[in-house]
Parts: structure tokens; sequence; C-alpha cells
């Protein structure tokens, strides 16, 4: 920005320094606040999800059951999303002699879940499979009952993740000169094979702001609206808006390029545009009036 002083103009740079260590305990990687943050965000949804049922009726067994689909579910799908959708799959060498480790090259690194790595469409395509079961075999109700009463809980654990993220100084977003840019004195740029304090956009907290005021509208049309009576709309809503929100935020996101694709897109981009699409059927296909389903 522009500062006049004395008649002269002087450009000042503002940024916030994100010096945060995602360590709890000195010394140690694990327990850490990516782990705590993720684990909050999960208990908030529980509680979000027990409150509809008992609204609803739904006996507190179904829950517990679904408690455990839904956390099995996002862990191992966000984790091979993250090894089949990013990579790398194969140790690589940057320019600065650095290893990167490849998940077919180290498969027992596929399993080291706290040391990062989570994409959240695996975790996308995992929990619709494991909900289908869920319905059919453990609910009883229609498929499409339990996926209008899940989404706000999963968009606020999706906020707490990206919050992780921020913690961990990870996704970040391209070099910037906000006012509100943040500086990553520990991100590590993989072009470049060093640390890189550059300010950046906080992508990340674009992200967790946005499922944030997603998570309120939701269950704003859950609680006031009663719009859950409306098959589909909820989920419609949710596909939407989330990954709506995720496309437009990967177009300040650093790397995650396209992968066989002649886009200006990345990877992130090309696999939101799907479920955009489906959202928009299940907006415009779900009907019109309120029907309660059994």
């Amino acid at each position: 920005m522009f500062v006049i002083f004395r008649g002269k103009f002087f450009v000042v740079n503002l940024f916030i320094t994100w010096d945060v260590t995602p360590e709890i305990f000195d010394g140690l990687k694990t327990p850490n606040l990516y782990g705590l943050l993720f684990v909050t965000g999960l208990a908030i949804g529980y509680f979000v999800i027990k409150n509809m049922f008992k609204r609803e009726g739904v006996k507190d067994e179904i829950l517990d059951k679904l408690v455990f689909y839904m956390v099995i579910s996002t862990i191992v799908g966000a984790r091979l999303g993250h090894v089949f959708f990013y990579g790398p799959y194969f140790d690589e060498i940057d320019a600065n002699g650095y290893v990167h480790r490849g998940y077919l090259s180290h498969p027992e690194d596929i399993f080291k879940v706290w040391e990062g790595g989570l994409a959240s469409h695996g975790a996308a395509v995992v929990i619709l499979i494991a909900l289908y079961i869920f319905s059919k075999k453990v609910a009883q109700k229609p498929y499409i009952w339990i996926l209008d009463r899940i989404v706000a809980p999963i968009v606020i654990a999706g906020c707490f993740i990206r919050l992780g993220n921020l913690v961990n100084s990870e996704i970040v977003g391209e070099v910037s000169n906000v006012p509100w840019a943040f500086s990553f004195p520990n991100y590590y740029n993989e072009l470049t094979g060093q640390l890189d304090p550059t300010p950046r956009h906080p992508a990340q907290l674009y992200e967790a702001i946005s499922y944030l005021l997603i998570f309120l509208f939701l269950t704003y049309l859950y609680y006031r609206k009663n719009l859950y009576l409306i098959s589909g709309r909820m989920f419609g809503w949710f596909l939407v808006l989330v990954w709506g929100a995720r496309f437009s935020i990967e177009f300040i996101k650093v790397g995650q390029t396209a992968r066989d694709f002649s886009l200006d897109l990345n990877t992130g981009q090309i696999l939101s545009i799907p479920l955009i699409l489906i959202g928009v059927y299940f907006l415009v296909r779900s009907p019109r009036e309120k029907i309660v389903v059994e």
C-alpha cells in the first residue's frame, strides 16, 4: 500500500507473520495441533448430527454406528485421495538434492496420517460409499435421507481441517501484497527447495472461513427452514457451495497442477467440477414441496 508522509510517497508492505509450530510438546511430532484440530472438527460434527437425530427421534445406537462409518471413511478416503491424486508416486529429487519420498516407493508411508497429507476429494468419494452401506445396512433409510443430514457436520469438520493446514503452514496461497497476506517462515517451497517466508494469500484461512459460513447457512436451512424435509435439497446446496468455494479458491493456491489436461485448472478444480454439477442436479430435481421421508 502507499503512504504519503511530508509530501513523499512511501511503499509499505503489510503482512502477518505466521510463525506457528504444530508441535504441542517441544521435540514431539505427535500429538500435534493438526491432529487436535482434526479431532475437534469431528467432535463438533458429532454433536451437530446428534442434535439433529434427537430432534427427529432417531435412536442413539444408529448415531453411534454412523460415527464409526464416518470417522473410518473420512480418514481412509482423505488419505488415499492424497496418495493417488497428489502423490508423488515414486521418489523425487528436487533442485537442491532433497529427496521427496514416493508412496509407491515406500508403501508404509501411506499409513502415516499423522505426518499430514489428506485430500477432501478422496474423503468425499469414500464417505459417499460408506454412507450408502450405512443407509442400507444400519439406518434402513433412503440414501438421500442420511446425505441431507450429514452435510452440515461434514462442513464444520472441513473448517477445522483447514485450520490444521494453516497451523502446518501447508496448502498456502500465491504470493500477494494484500494487507492481510501471511508470511509463512515454516513453509517449504518445493520449487526452490527451501523455506519461503514470502507473503502470500492465506488460502487455508479463506477455505476455513468459507466452510464456516456454509455450515451456518446449512444449519439455518435445517433448523429455520426445515429444508431437510425436501429430499435432496440440503445435499444439493452442500455440493454446490462447498465445491464451488473450493474451485474458486484454488485459483490463488500454490501447486497441485492438473495431470494429463491442457487446461488452466489444477487437479483440485477438475475434481470439483463433477461434484458441483451433481449438486446442481439435486437442486433442480429435488421436490418443490416438503416431504417427510420415513
